[in-house]
């Protein structure tokens, strides 16, 4: 592919730039979407259109198009995480979150091996490999997002249909999920998955100051793996000019150990979240495993061994999702709180992808002096502040409940128009 593109990094950049972008566009009208027709419909169209756009990449001749399909793809992006949300609760989401990603890492994986066969396949009709990566993976999202349409079920109480007619659950087993959820969290009963939101909850949940630090994490935390992650390939492809093992086809296996040990730090980190309930702290502790790796590929000499240059860019690489699932509070404020994450989490990605530019290549230097500064701040400041602000917060609404009486409780609890978060018997996690 770099043969068809005049400036293979700085246009790999703006095609990253521009995914975000649309990316970030699309996130809201999605959410939406999802909430009117029910994300067991939603997700399966997306995968299916994202899939067709994937496919189209490999007619793909020059700039112009290149961009283009990344535009599209990015547009079609979007994961509802509110559907993982109605159906467990919130000891069990940090986990099921953490499995999402797990499942990412996976799939980087499969593709890495489906990658190193078929880009054997360059020559073949005389077409190149890269376009037949594209075209049998495309197909293969394809075919995913059809059997999608038939095994996702709108609700625990939902699984039976005409394909289906005993379902995934017996009565008993769906009494038991649905008491469970809302013993949890009674606000889950408010909305169902075909309930759009309205004007003035929306506004609602983009004026809830509460969870503006979590935004702000959420921009901040994915920097400063963002960019080794996503030039992994160039950089080993870049050692291999000082190695000649490491070529294309080597270059695919090469990036298999990271995505294990980003599966294992993400299910290691989730637990730990859950058994000490712990959420920022764990958070940090990804940046913290982070940075010293980060300062080892940065103090490297200018001509490395590309084997410790490997390895630190491998363990440099290892999410904030559950936690603002759960301190949103009410389901409808969770919808768009979630999606208001996730731009703020995609916007942080289009920064990075002006962190590693042309003129620092290939050791990066300036880009990886940000990345640890970044690292830094976010070690030194901002989980310390996030951590703070909640605990004030919870102390704050603490102080004026256990003042009321039991008979001013019950007549709050009834009389009441606050909700979710807002709530005085709320408490945030952190």
């Amino acid at each position: 592919m770099p043969r068809e593109l005049r400036n293979p990094k700085q246009d790999y950049n703006l095609g990253e730039t521009l995914f975000h972008l649309f990316y970030i566009c699309a996130e809201l009208p999605s959410q939406l979407i999802s909430k009117r027709f029910g994300p067991d419909r939603w997700l399966p169209t997306q995968i299916c259109l994202w899939s067709i756009v994937c496919v189209c990449q490999f007619w793909f001749t020059g700039k112009t198009s290149y961009l283009l399909c990344r535009a599209l793809v990015g547009y079609d992006g979007f994961l509802s995480l509110v559907y993982y949300a109605l159906m467990h609760n919130r000891t069990e989401l940090p986990v099921r979150f953490a499995g999402i990603w797990m499942s990412s890492y996976v799939c980087d994986i499969v593709t890495s091996f489906l990658a190193y066969g078929i880009l054997h396949l360059d020559g073949v009709a005389g077409v190149a490999g890269w376009r037949w990566l594209f075209l049998i993976e495309g197909l293969i999202t394809l075919a995913i997002g059809v059997i999608c349409f038939f095994s996702m079920p709108s609700s625990p109480t939902q699984t039976k249909t005409w394909f289906r007619p005993k379902g995934w659950l017996t009565e008993r087993e769906e009494v038991i999920i649905v008491n469970k959820i809302l013993r949890d969290d009674p606000t889950k009963g408010d909305m169902h998955n075909r309930e759009s939101l309205t004007p003035k909850s929306f506004w609602s949940a983009i004026c809830n100051y509460d969870l503006w630090p979590i935004y702000i994490v959420g921009f901040m935390t994915p920097i400063p793996c963002a960019p080794p992650a996503d030039y992994l390939t160039l950089l080993l492809r870049d050692a291999g000019k000082w190695y000649s093992r490491f070529s294309t086809f080597n270059t695919n296996l090469l990036t298999i150990p990271p995505y294990v040990m980003a599966i294992i730090n993400t299910f290691i980190f989730a637990l730990l979240s859950v058994l000490v309930s712990e959420r920022t702290f764990m958070a940090m502790a990804e940046d913290m495993w982070v940075l010293p790796f980060l300062v080892a590929i940065y103090a490297l000499p200018s001509n490395p061994n590309p084997w410790l240059f490997y390895v630190g860019v491998f363990l440099s690489l290892s999410r904030m999702i559950g936690m603002c699932s759960r301190n949103s509070g009410a389901v409808a404020n969770r919808a768009v709180n979630e999606t208001l994450l996730n731009i703020f989490m995609e916007a942080s990605l289009i920064a990075t992808a002006q962190i590693y530019v042309t003129s620092d290549a290939p050791r990066y230097e300036r880009g990886n002096k940000i990345l640890i500064s970044i690292c830094v701040v976010n070690v030194v400041l901002l989980y310390p502040a996030t951590k703070a602000y909640y605990t004030w917060r919870n102390r704050q609404r603490a102080r004026i409940w256990d003042a009321m009486t039991p008979e001013e409780k019950a007549h709050y609890l009834n009389t009441t128009k606050d909700v979710g978060n807002r709530r005085l018997d709320f408490r945030f996690a952190h």
